[in-house]
């Protein structure tokens, strides 16, 4: 068996004395694992960093063998990520989510806002209105999507402004105003691309998805949400600076 493909780099353990266990976020077979021989080198140990993408060729006598990874550099961040300490923060939070995804099934949308993401990496307001995205596709990815194109109370597709926490459905803001302070806020740019939210509304997003996140994924698992989120959302108090 051998296929080659492009991955994002999720995460990497040690394996022996040189070797290494190599975690990638692929655009056709999803998550997958496979082993680099000296992968605790010098040479290959600053490839295998989360938030890098490579070029990997991935071999095994039979496909449900771990297998082995030949890698390659497509794009490294480490410099990226220097400069900008939100970006680091971003990153370990979507490999945390990402490392919830079952191993080799294909999630083409996801990777495609996960590369999104890592490209806008210096620009913080824009990285954090994707990885806001990033965690609504995770909850369809998973099962668990929101319905926010239409109102659940009238069916309405206009100014949509909250989400029902029960049903994860939008609402309208005139249908939702009596029983505005139990719903969840619905930020208009997680429905149009072409709206810059405030950071009030980022916010709102963060605590939205995180609601969801929780509900569905984390408290079922018996874990929180990571640490690198929360000190991410922090992070947007600069964004008023």
């Amino acid at each position: 068996m051998e296929w080659t493909d492009q991955g994002i780099v999720t995460g990497v353990r040690r394996h022996g004395e040189s070797s290494a266990v190599l975690e990638l976020l692929t655009r056709a077979r999803g998550r997958h694992l496979g082993l680099v021989r000296g992968g605790a080198s010098r040479r290959l140990a600053p490839l295998l960093q989360p938030g890098n993408t490579l070029h990997a060729t991935w071999r095994a006598r039979m496909e449900g063998q771990l297998g082995t990874y030949q890698v390659e550099a497509a794009s490294l961040r480490t410099e990226a990520l220097m400069r900008a300490p939100h970006g680091a923060y971003g990153v370990n939070h979507m490999t945390s989510l990402i490392r919830l995804l079952p191993e080799r099934d294909p999630h083409p949308s996801l990777y495609e806002v996960s590369c999104a993401i890592l490209d806008a990496l210096e620009t913080q307001r824009a990285t954090a209105i994707l990885l806001a995205r990033f965690e609504i596709t995770m909850l369809a990815e998973l099962g668990f999507g929101l319905a926010l194109d239409r109102c659940a109370a009238t069916g309405a597709r206009d100014d949509l402004a909250y989400v029902s926490p029960r049903t994860g459905r939008a609402v309208s803001r005139a249908a939702g105003s009596e029983l505005a302070d139990k719903l969840l806020k619905l930020p208009s740019f997680l429905l149009a691309t072409q709206i810059v939210p405030t950071r009030a509304e980022l916010e709102d997003a963060f605590r939205l998805s995180g609601y969801f996140l929780n509900r569905h994924i984390m408290e079922p698992r018996g874990i929180a949400l990571s640490d690198a989120r929360a000190a991410f959302i922090s992070s947007l108090t600069r964004l008023d600076q």
